[in-house]
């Protein structure tokens, strides 16, 4: 007998490089000059195309689960539970460190001294994704589809519950920011702005796990479906349609609100995020217009390492001087991209130009055949 394996669709692979892609630019715009509005993140309620990224890779997340995890249960629960406990551990480890990097921080009158733990944040972006990805691994693999759904709108409908009664929707009133406070303390909460609150906290990890669930059976339905189906696109564009409807109604009572992480939020990302999908099953696995698809794969192929690779690398950037109060970023996009593009098209065409290094990168992995895998 042959040892059948699911087949990989392009389209998939291709919306996971995409966000990657858009994650770098806007993650790494260029100093000097404000982004154009739609590379920022929404002030509070709202949405812009910059909010979608991060809820994207989430569901990309749930993609790429939907390979792995009918194998996990040809392995008995103890090995499963190993290699999903072992995956959430390395992933949530990989993503705090990245924040401590470089360990080290400058000190009044020159020098560095040795970051001190007590003053590091502890949750993020790699953090919540591991949360995210062995949360909705334990749902999936013990639970039966019925009792998944079950337990995701439980997630939705508990959270916004709790954010109702346990104080308001706003950034030092909620309750996800008192929780975050009490357990993890101000000083390893995010301070970006401006005042100790974190947008990946604990409490709103639960509804950002549906993103994961959503994109898991998003890809099994496509597996079972078949990539070259109208069916397929028909039902994917439905189903994002009904979501999209939904949040919009939700958010006259629970705004849409990517840094509180609502459950209207993950209604109207995952909306996006099929419709999104459906369309490059269209275009890509029906029409076959695919010749344009491998600089996507090129980040999709090594998601992690390049991720990694972006973060850390702009965090050098910002360490190295160049004069005792400009550092190598600032006097790269001072010197260069805002003199020959001034304002936002050169904080653009920076972060276009990194996001480009970051992918040279990937392509020589690529082409050396280097898969880095957690």
């Amino acid at each position: 007998m042959t040892k059948t394996t699911a087949p990989r669709f392009l389209s998939l692979d291709v919306l996971r490089g995409m966000t990657i892609c858009f994650m770098i630019i806007v993650n790494t715009p260029g100093s000097g000059a404000r982004p154009f509005s739609p590379l920022l993140h929404a002030n509070w309620n709202g949405f812009t195309p910059t909010d979608l990224v991060f809820p994207t890779f989430l569901f990309a997340v749930g993609n790429a689960m939907s390979f792995t995890m009918p194998r996990y249960a040809t392995l008995g629960t103890s090995a499963a539970l190993l290699k999903i406990f072992k995956r959430t551990a390395l992933i949530f480890l990989l993503g705090f460190l990245m924040y401590w990097f470089p360990f080290v921080r400058e000190v009044p009158g020159g020098g560095f001294e040795f970051a001190p733990f007590s003053h590091t944040r502890v949750m993020g972006v790699l953090q919540r994704i591991a949360l995210c990805y062995g949360i909705a691994s334990l749902m999936i693999y013990f639970l039966p589809k019925k009792a998944v759904w079950v337990l995701s709108g439980i997630f939705l409908v508990g959270y916004w519950m709790l954010l109702y009664f346990g104080g308001d929707y706003t950034m030092l009133g909620n309750l996800g920011e008192t929780i975050d406070r009490a357990i993890l303390g101000d000083n390893h909460l995010y301070h970006g702005e401006g005042v100790p609150f974190d947008p990946e906290g604990l409490l709103s990890t639960f509804p950002s796990v549906v993103n994961v669930v959503v994109g898991y059976y998003a890809g099994l339905f496509v597996q079972q479906k078949g990539g070259k189906s109208y069916e397929t696109v028909a039902r994917l564009m439905i189903a994002g349609f009904v979501s999209l409807c939904t949040a919009y109604f939700w958010d006259l009572l629970f705004p849409i609100n990517k840094k509180l992480w609502t459950s209207s939020f993950v209604l109207y990302t995952v909306g996006l995020d099929m419709i999104i999908l459906g369309i490059l099953i269209y275009i890509i696995e029906i029409r076959s217009w695919n010749k344009w698809t491998y600089f996507f794969q090129v980040f999709g192929r090594n998601p992690l390492s390049i991720y990694l690779l972006s973060e850390l690398l702009v965090t050098v950037f910002y360490m190295i001087r160049t004069a005792p109060r400009v550092s190598l970023f600032q006097a790269i996009n001072n010197e260069v991209y805002q003199k020959v593009l001034p304002g936002a098209f050169g904080s653009l065409f920076f972060a276009l130009s990194y996001m480009m290094l970051c992918w040279l990168v990937g392509y020589w992995m690529d082409k050396r055949k280097i898969y880095i895998r957690v």
